[in-house]
């Protein structure tokens, strides 16, 4: 029996919710956008490829930054974009960082050695991964990020607030989807209230 009524999780997680081919979630600060992308680092294996699209400045480097810290990395994430590409040890499992936002053609892509990163012993995180859709391998997941109001009138507002699709790509991450569900149990929290006060940290990285 699932976990879950089929196409919504619990409801004490307002802000998420799922059809089996995509899982949406709300996030109502960069801290919470890193604590949900941590808690799904359990699912990623050498091999896998992670593909980051929506919002300039949506929180794209700050979901890697969680990542990393899921993954046991202790180096510091920061954007790769004006080097494209960081690698990251020490951790679980190495990780590469890929930020294709500055490349022109996917051409570019290919000609930087993109077939030489996908390498199975690491996992690829590539940021504004759904300009380069065609070169990604079939089995992948998309992460799409984009500003996003709470239905709170006194939640967080549109610059905190980012709603957060995943979509799995190929049948080994259509099976890892429900364990997803399970993973950000108790990190999609309810909207804060009008006491929380105006703490919650502001802007995200790319």
């Amino acid at each position: 029996m699932p976990p879950f009524p089929p196409g919504h999780l619990p409801g004490r997680f307002p802000g998420a919710s799922s059809n089996h081919r995509s899982l949406e979630l709300e996030s109502g600060s960069p801290e919470q956008t890193r604590r949900l992308a941590m808690s799904l680092s359990p699912l990623l294996h050498p091999g896998d490829v992670v593909a980051l699209g929506g919002d300039l400045g949506a929180g794209k480097t700050t979901f890697v930054q969680g990542l990393a810290a899921g993954l046991g990395i202790p180096d510091r994430v920061t954007s790769p974009t004006f080097i494209l590409m960081r690698e990251y040890l020490g951790g679980r499992y190495p990780l590469i960082h890929m930020d294709v936002y500055r490349l022109e053609r996917m051409q570019e892509v290919v000609d930087l050695g993109y077939d030489e990163f996908l390498d199975p012993g690491h996992i690829v995180v590539v940021e504004w991964g759904d300009m380069v859709e065609p070169l990604l391998p079939k089995e992948h997941l998309s992460i799409h990020m984009r500003y996003g109001a709470a239905g709170d009138p006194f939640g967080p507002s549109r610059d905190t607030v980012r709603q957060i699709s995943l979509r799995p790509h190929g049948a080994l991450w259509e099976k890892r989807m429900q364990t997803a569900q399970v993973l950000v149990e108790g990190v999609v929290s309810p909207s804060p209230g009008p006491d929380d006060g105006p703490d919650h940290p502001r802007g995200e990285g790319r």
